[in-house]
C-alpha cells in the first residue's frame, strides 16, 4: 500500500504504481517473490497480471505537492477500511508512514501502539492481518540510500515467509 496515486503513475495511468518511479522496485520485487508475472509496469494495458496480492493507496486521488494531507486521508479511509474487509488481506504491506497511519485508522488502532520503523512488524487483531512495514519505494528513498534494494527485499522475504507459514508466532519487535 502506498500513499496516494502518483501524478505519472496511477493518476495517469488508473493502476498503483504503473509508469511511476516508486513502481521499478516494487514490481521488479513482486515480480521476484512471484507475487507479478513480469518485473515493470509502464501502462495499464502492459500485460501485468498479479498473483496473490493486491496493490493499492491510502488516498484515492492526487494529492498536492504528491503529499496526502491528513484531512484527506481522513475523507478516503472509509474506502481503505472496506477494501481491507472485502478483499481480507493476511498480509499488508505499509510502503512509509503514511500507509501505515492508513492502515491503523481503518483498522480502528490506536496510532501510538504501532510505531512504523523500516522492517517493523504489527499483528492487526481487528482485520486479523500482518502489518509489515517499509520505506517508501519512492526515488528520494532510493537514490539517497535510505531504501536499497536488499532493505527492501529483505522486508519482501518476511512477507513471504509469513505467508508460508501464517500461524507462526507474532513478533513486534525489529529484526536483528
Amino acid at each position: 500500500m502506498g500513499l496516494a496515486p502518483g501524478m505519472h503513475g496511477a493518476n495517469r495511468t488508473g493502476r498503483p504504481f504503473t509508469g511511476d518511479y516508486a513502481g521499478i522496485l516494487l514490481y521488479r520485487t513482486l515480480h521476484k517473490f512471484g507475487f507479478a508475472n513480469q518485473g515493470g509496469s509502464d501502462r495499464a494495458d502492459d500485460g501485468l497480471k498479479l498473483t496473490g496480492c493486491r496493490v493499492t493507496n491510502a488516498v484515492k486521488c492526487l494529492p498536492p505537492q504528491n503529499r496526502p494531507l491528513p484531512e484527506e486521508i481522513r475523507r478516503c479511509n472509509h474506502y481503505l477500511a472496506e477494501e481491507i474487509a472485502v478483499v481480507r488481506p493476511h498480509a499488508i504491506l505499509a510502503l512509509g508512514t503514511v500507509a501505515h497511519r492508513a492502515v491503523l485508522m481503518a483498522s480502528g488502532l490506536p496510532q501510538s501502539r504501532y510505531r512504523f520503523a523500516h522492517h517493523a512488524v504489527h499483528d492487526l487483531v481487528p482485520c486479523r492481518a500482518r502489518l509489515f512495514d517499509s520505506y517508501h519505494c519512492s526515488r528520494y528513498n532510493t537514490q539517497t540510500k535510505r531504501l536499497t534494494v536488499s532493505s527492501f527485499e529483505s522486508v519482501m522475504r518476511a512477507i513471504v515467509h509469513f505467508l508460508r507459514s501464517p500461524d507462526e508466532s507474532p513478533k513486534h519487535s525489529l529484526p536483528a
